[in-house]
């Protein structure tokens, strides 16, 4: 009992320390700016006034912020988390850290949930801006897409910096951390839909091991399900849609879309944390 209150006291003190240097950073600032400043620039040129596939108002401006967010959380999470545990050992800072009355799993985890925070709060802020802004100037708020979009941006942010504090805890160099993220990040690009497919079925396997060996990258899956949300009969995605809805129904497969990427990303922060309590990491 007295070592999970020692964990937790630990956690949130580092969690402080973590945000309170994130907020002097001018990296968070520029990110925040970033999705705040896209918001305002997709109301001014008009874009809730179009209308694609029925979508129209701020479901259509949802949507283009779902897709701008799946370019840009990704590699923001991958390339600003990776030196998080690895920066602060060749700075020293981390022995000075652990010199003080904090836990290995306290520090890992504060470090986690701090940078959580940071990347998230910022981009629903802009969401939820949108959304209030829409309300007041009488547009139609889809209050179910909002809360949905919410839940999809933190799963998929949650599953990357998962990802990153692995590497981060693992890896021996700043630059090797960050090497390793960006060539992570390349082969989750280059594997979505038409690469994988083509160059699976170019080796004669069956179209369900095709698309179930797709579904197992993080961003295909966010992907897929913003298009479900978007197109519920997923005709941008051709013959796959047809696999894909009648193997799962669309709710089914929203709440995948959510579940699986917290749970990969709790998976690799849990092997991160493993690794950064039993190594030598002075």
């Amino acid at each position: 009992m007295q070592r999970t209150l020692f964990t937790h006291s630990s956690l949130i003190q580092i969690m402080n320390a973590d945000i309170r240097q994130n907020l002097r950073s001018k990296w968070f600032w520029t990110y925040s700016i970033l999705f705040g400043g896209f918001v305002a620039v997709m109301f001014s040129t008009g874009i809730t006034e179009s209308q694609i596939i029925g979508f129209v108002g701020l479901s259509r401006l949802m949507v283009t912020f779902m897709q701008v967010s799946m370019v840009i959380l990704p590699i923001y999470v991958l390339i600003t988390t990776v030196r998080s545990v690895v920066g602060d050992r060749e700075s020293n800072v981390m022995e000075y850290m652990l010199s003080l009355p904090v836990s290995f799993s306290g520090y890992f985890w504060g470090k986690f949930s701090a940078k959580f925070l940071v990347t998230f709060i910022p981009v629903f802020i802009a969401l939820l801006g949108a959304a209030v802004y829409g309300n007041f100037t009488k547009l139609d708020v889809p209050w179910d897409l909002f809360t949905l979009y919410s839940a999809l941006l933190a799963s998929m942010i949650f599953c990357f910096l998962g990802i990153s504090m692995f590497i981060s805890a693992v890896s021996h160099s700043q630059d090797l951390a960050i090497s390793t993220a960006f060539i992570l990040w390349l082969l989750l690009v280059a594997f979505l839909d038409l690469i994988l497919m083509g160059l699976l079925l170019k080796l004669r396997l069956d179209a369900g091991t095709v698309i179930g060996l797709g579904m197992i990258n993080p961003l295909q899956v966010f992907r897929t399900a913003v298009l479900v949300l978007f197109d519920p009969e997923l005709t941008v995605m051709g013959a796959a849609s047809y696999f894909i809805l009648d193997t799962v129904s669309r709710g089914w497969f929203i709440t995948f879309a959510i579940v699986y990427p917290v749970l990969l990303g709790a998976l690799f922060g849990w092997f991160g944390n493993y690794f950064f309590k039993t190594r030598d990491i002075i």
